[in-house]
């Protein structure tokens, strides 16, 4: 391609970028001349960066900290010039803002020689946060956009939802981000202020490629982890990130919109946070709370035909070979956690082939006939219920199990939450007693503003109110003793869908149980990841004549770390040799909660 006419005029890169969100030439043609700081040309010979171009930087910049001195040229368009990095180029396009990004689309390319550019040091907390077309905070590096940057400090692995579909792992300084209200009480100035502070604490790690629902094989780190081949945990580390930033909506123009670091040396994380043996709680009868993620024996064909009327959508494993993954990877979970009493959430409601599935799955496993289940038969109308397994070589039922509903306390809305199930055990051993109620309450998902019940901004997200009436029903209903027991001795489980320091927790503990989880684990208790911030869901109540019974209370994190491409979905064409059935690790997206119980003798 020919040189530019000697009298072209170069337009500074500082000043195609301008000291706004936009550029000031936007739609104009205009030459600039930079080095080439990142290369993610289609190029058959990178497979991992094809961006569908390059980014330059001005050899001299122009010292105004409001305006970058890089651009991203798009030149998927352009045959013929192969750049490297360290090339210096002249680029003649148009100048576009796609996605929120100015880029520079190129209409000629053509390498005048060589040089080098400086990395800007950029250091986390950030000082400024913008809002994204979806109303979300982020750190505002529009100064950076399209610059070479280093990261020299520590960061950690805050989330992976998107790691397979977009490749890219959210990092965050000091440490992983917590959910408001997991440590702080509810409050809208409290909240406004929290988002603001985790978006200056994080930035997004991209793969460099446009691809999307491809395994990111920049983040396979055999040597750094537990799986023979993928290893990142939320919770690891990373540290002297070199790359160039770009503001997009994630690969292929989806995801969310958020400045992210393309790299142009390879990551390597560090493990901290290595996968966990099944935790030690004590005592001759062992619990585990344990949100099932959507175990359904009815596959998922796309049409209506689970619930209770068989005109609701089912949930769980789209094919026969999913089920079996799912199947598999649930029944060693809960023989590894060596517990008496599961108290499952998130199974389908059916009359009992779920739970005869997961029973049958069990004794097979052990090689015993020790497992049943409590048949309640269909609850209520959700697609989706709560149910109890147990081992009777440990545990035996006593009487019979009792639902809580609206017709029992008009202010547990089962039309929302789930119904409770509650059942008394007795220790094979010593006749000790423990009336377990397993729970699932509204999601933060869907809305109640027909209840009159929206989200307020205080960090409680949607129907707070309907959980909280549930709640305080729930810890009436079980000082009722409706199992007809004759025994003080109650545990409370299951997701509550609150986090540590919500209305609904709050109420639990105002009516007289112990919120055992925090007492045993803390503040920084966890079982689920959301948006990269951490919290807990899934929670343990105690009465206060079951806690002096209690030899320990754990969460174990086999799930909630782990990237969600290791669960039992085959979407995306994921590589079926990343699944281990035998392993627990991503047999949900939530962490089961076990309790040790050393049961007094009745």
């Amino acid at each position: 391609m020919p040189l530019p006419p000697a009298n072209a005029t170069i337009t500074p890169i500082y000043a195609v970028q301008g000291a706004s969100d936009s550029s000031p030439v936007e739609g104009q043609v205009v030459t600039v001349m930079g080095i080439v700081s990142g290369d993610f040309q289609d190029d058959d010979a990178d497979t991992l960066s094809n961006l569908g171009g390059f980014f330059i930087q001005a050899e001299r910049p122009d010292n105004d900290t409001q305006t970058s001195d890089g651009i991203f040229v798009f030149d998927r368009d352009v045959v013929g010039v192969d750049v490297r990095v360290g090339d210096k180029v002249s680029v003649s396009g148009t100048v576009e803002e796609r996605y929120g990004e100015t880029q520079l689309k190129a209409t000629r390319v053509e390498i005048t020689g060589a040089g080098t550019v400086a990395a800007t040091d950029l250091l986390l907390p950030l000082d400024d946060t913008t809002i994204n077309s979806v109303g979300q905070v982020i750190a505002n590096l529009e100064r950076y956009e399209g610059m070479l940057v280093t990261l020299p400090q520590a960061l950690t692995v805050t989330g992976l939802a998107d790691l397979e579909r977009f490749g890219e792992v959210s990092l965050s300084l000091d440490g992983r981000l917590q959910q408001f209200t997991n440590a702080r009480l509810p409050d809208i100035a409290g909240r406004s202020a929290h988002l603001s502070t985790n978006a200056l604490r994080r930035i997004i790690l991209d793969d460099g490629a446009s691809r999307q629902n491809v395994l990111p094989a920049r983040f396979l780190h055999p040597d750094t982890g537990n799986l023979p081949e993928f290893s990142i945990r939320v919770g690891d580390r990373i540290s002297n990130l070199r790359g160039v930033i770009r503001y997009s909506r994630g690969s292929g123009g989806s995801g969310t919109e958020a400045y992210r670091l393309e790299p142009v040396v390879e990551p390597r994380f560090e493990s901290v946070n290595a996968r966990p043996v099944p935790p030690v709680v004590g005592g001759n009868v062992r619990v585990m709370s344990f949100n099932a993620l959507n175990y359904f024996t009815t596959i998922d064909s796309g049409q209506n035909t689970c619930g209770p009327d068989g005109k609701s959508g089912c949930r769980g494993a789209d094919s026969i070979v999913e089920f079996e993954r799912q199947h598999a990877k649930l029944i060693n979970t809960i023989l590894m956690a060596n517990v008496h009493i599961v108290g499952l959430m998130e199974i389908e409601n059916n009359p009992s082939a779920s739970l005869e599935s997961i029973v049958d799955g069990l004794n097979a496993a052990s090689g015993t006939s020790n497992w049943s289940f409590v048949d309640t038969g269909t609850i209520g109308t959700d697609a989706i219920r709560v149910g109890l397994v147990f081992d009777t070589s440990v545990v035996r039922t006593v009487g019979q199990f009792a639902l809580l509903d609206a017709s029992v306390d008009p202010r547990f809305l089962d039309a929302k939450n789930r119904k409770t199930l509650a059942q008394t055990f007795a220790a094979t051993a010593n006749g000790g007693r423990v009336t377990i109620g397993v729970n699932h309450l509204k999601s933060k998902g869907s809305d109640c503003i027909s209840l009159g019940d929206p989200d307020p901004g205080d960090g409680q997200g949607n129907c707070n109110m309907t959980r909280t009436n549930a709640a305080a029903a729930l810890a009436q209903w079980l000082a009722s003793d409706p199992t007809g027991s004759g025994d003080t001795d109650i545990l409370i489980i299951g997701d509550m869908n609150a986090y540590l320091r919500e209305d609904p927790i709050r109420t639990m503990v105002a009516a007289g149980y112990e919120n055992i989880l925090e007492s045993f684990v803390g503040t920084d208790a966890y079982s689920f990841v959301f948006r990269g911030e951490s919290g807990a869901l899934d929670h343990a109540f105690a009465s206060a004549s079951l806690v002096p019974q209690i030899t320990g209370v754990r969460e174990w994190h086999i799930n909630a770390d782990e990237p969600p491409l290791l669960d039992y979905n085959l979407d995306f064409g994921r590589d079926d040799t990343l699944f281990d059935p035998a392993s627990p690790f991503r047999a949900s997206d939530h962490d089961p909660v076990m309790i040790g119980l050393s049961l007094s003798a009745d």
